[in-house]
C-alpha cells in the first residue's frame, strides 16, 4: 500500500490519536481528530470498538458533527446519536442541505423528528416535507430542490446579473435549469456555455434541450444509470405534468452506487449493507442467527438425503469419501451464475425478450464444464481406487449436476424477482439447497444402481 491508500491512512490516523489519548494529551488528540475532514473522522469512528467511538465522538467539534453523522452508516449513526444532547441534533441539522437532511431525519427518533422541523422557519420545513413525501430509494427522495431557474427569453447578460447578485451558486452546480412561467422544464443552461457565449445572446438560442428530466418516481439504481449512461453531473427531477421539483447530483449518485455495491455483498450472508462490524455482541449475534437457522434447515434436508442412502454408504466406502466433490462443484458453479444473472438483473440487462436465449446458453456452459470436469473427477477417482465404475458413476453425477445448477443459477434470481424476493438475499440460499441435494441424490441414486 501507498502512503495515499486510504486504509494505511486510516491505520496511521487511529494509531496517531490512540498515543495521543493513552498519553492523556486530549486537547491534542481533539485537535488532530477536527483537522481531518468529516469523511476522514466518519472513517475512524466506524473502525473503532463501541466504547473508544463514543470516546472519539465527544471530540468531534459540534459545527463537524453534522457532516459526519451524514458520512457514517446507519446503524453506526444510530448508536452515535443515541445519547447526543436534543439541542446538539438540532445544531447538527441546520447546516445539512435539504437531500441530506431528508435522510438523516429518516433515521432519527420521532420525538426528535419533530423538534427538528420545530425548529427550521416555514419555508425550509415546507421544501423539507416535500422532499420527505417521495421514497427515500426514488429520485425525489434522492434530490435537493436548491435550484437555479432561469427563463428561456432572457439574454446571458441578464442571466449573469443575477448570477452576481445572488453571490453564491449551490453545490455541484454545472447548469442552470431552464423552465417556462408554469415552472415547467424545456431544458438546461451550462455554466460553460453562459461565460463562453456571446452576452447579447438569448437563452433559447444556446440552451441544452438533449438532456431529459427525471421523474420524481424513477428507482435509485435507475437514476444511477442514466447517470452513468450520460455522463451526467446533475439532473432535474419533475413531476408528471413536466413541473421542476429539484435536481439530482453527482454525489447523491455516488451514494447509491456504493450502498448498491455494499447491499451485493452483504446481503449474500443475510446482512445489511449498514451492519457495523464493531457493534456489541448480542445484537451482531442476533441478525445473523436467523441466517444460520435458514442454513441449519437446509443441512439437514442434505442430511436427509444422505440418510436415505445408508446401505449404499456402508457397501462402498468410497462412495462416502466422494460424494462432497458433488454437492460442493454444483455450488460453486450455481452461484457463478446466480450472481451473474442478479447483477444482469440489477443493472437492467435480463429482459423478457432475451430470458429463454440467457437460460440456453447457461446450461450449455454447464453441461460444456459438466464434461470437462466430469473426465477430470472420474478420472481421478479411477487412478484413486481402481474402479472404473466408479469414475463413471462421479462423472455422470457431475455433468447432471452442474447443467443443473446451471438451470438454477439462471432460473432461480428470476423466479424470486417475479415474486417480490430480493434474489440477492435469497437467492444463493435456494441455489446452495438445490445443488446440494441433487448432487447427493443423483450421486447416490447412481451408486445404488451401478455399484450394487
Amino acid at each position: 500500500m501507498t502512503e495515499n491508500d486510504p486504509q494505511e491512512r486510516t491505520e496511521s490516523q487511529l494509531k496517531a490519536l490512540s498515543d495521543a489519548l493513552e498519553a492523556g494529551t486530549m486537547q491534542h488528540a481533539r485537535r488532530m481528530l477536527n483537522e481531518l475532514n468529516p469523511a476522514e473522522i466518519a472513517d475512524l469512528l466506524e473502525s473503532l470498538p463501541y466504547t473508544e467511538r463514543n470516546l472519539l465522538w465527544d471530540l468531534v467539534d459540534l459545527e463537524k458533527e453534522g457532516e459526519v453523522l451524514l458520512e457514517v452508516g446507519d446503524e453506526v449513526r444510530t448508536t452515535l446519536i443515541r445519547d447526543m444532547p436534543l439541542k446538539d441534533l438540532v445544531l447538527a441539522t441546520e447546516n445539512m442541505d435539504l437531500d441530506d437532511l431528508a435522510d438523516f431525519v429518516q433515521s432519527l427518533p420521532d420525538k426528535v423528528t419533530s423538534e427538528v422541523l420545530t425548529s427550521m422557519d416555514s419555508q425550509r420545513r415546507r421544501r423539507l416535507e416535500a422532499v420527505l413525501s417521495y421514497p427515500e430509494d426514488s429520485a425525489g427522495g434522492l434530490m435537493n430542490i436548491d435550484t437555479i431557474t432561469v427563463r428561456p427569453e432572457v439574454t446571458l447578460e441578464v442571466v449573469l446579473r443575477y448570477l452576481q447578485r445572488l453571490g453564491e451558486l449551490p453545490n455541484n452546480t454545472d447548469n442552470l435549469i431552464v423552465t417556462t412561467r408554469e415552472n415547467r422544464y424545456i431544458g438546461l443552461l451550462p455554466l460553460s456555455t453562459l461565460v463562453t457565449s456571446h452576452p447579447q445572446s438569448y437563452v433559447v438560442d444556446v440552451m441544452n434541450r438533449d438532456v431529459e428530466a427525471i421523474p420524481a418516481d424513477t428507482e435509485d439504481d435507475s437514476v444511477a444509470r442514466i447517470f452513468e449512461d450520460n455522463d451526467l453531473l446533475s439532473a432535474p427531477v419533475v413531476d408528471d405534468q413536466m413541473r421542476l421539483l429539484g435536481r439530482i447530483t453527482i454525489d447523491d449518485v455516488v451514494d447509491v452506487i456504493r450502498e448498491e455495491g455494499d447491499h451485493s455483498v452483504m446481503s449474500m450472508a443475510g446482512l445489511t449493507e449498514e451492519e457495523d462490524l464493531f457493534a456489541p455482541v448480542f445484537p451482531s449475534s442476533r441478525r445473523r442467527a436467523l441466517w444460520l437457522g435458514i442454513n441449519l434447515i437446509t443441512a439437514f434436508m442434505a442430511s436427509w438425503v444422505v440418510s436415505n442412502f445408508e446401505s449404499t454408504l456402508e457397501k462402498v466406502v468410497a462412495i462416502a469419501v466422494l460424494m462432497n466433490i458433488v454437492a460442493s462443484m454444483g455450488g460453486i458453479a450455481g452461484t457463478q451464475t446466480l450472481t451473474l444473472v442478479t447483477r444482469g438483473l440489477a443493472l437492467g440487462q435480463v429482459s423478457r425478450q432475451n430470458r429463454t436465449w440467457l437460460m440456453s446458453k447457461e446450461l450449455i456452459v454447464g453441461l460444456f464444464n459438466g464434461i470437462i470436469w466430469a473426465l477430470v473427477v472420474g478420472g481421478i477417482a479411477y487412478l484413486w481406487f481402481k474402479e472404473a465404475n466408479i469414475g463413471i458413476v462421479i462423472g455422470a453425477a457431475m455433468i447432471i449436476n452442474l447443467v443443473i445448477a446451471a438451470l438454477s443459477g439462471a432460473a432461480i434470481p428470476l423466479i424470486l424477482r417475479k415474486i417480490g424476493i430480493d434474489p440477492a438475499i435469497a437467492g444463493s440460499v435456494v441455489v446452495t439447497t438445490v445443488t446440494d441435494i441433487v448432487g447427493l441424490f443423483v450421486f447416490l441414486g447412481l451408486a445404488t444402481i451401478f455399484l450394487l
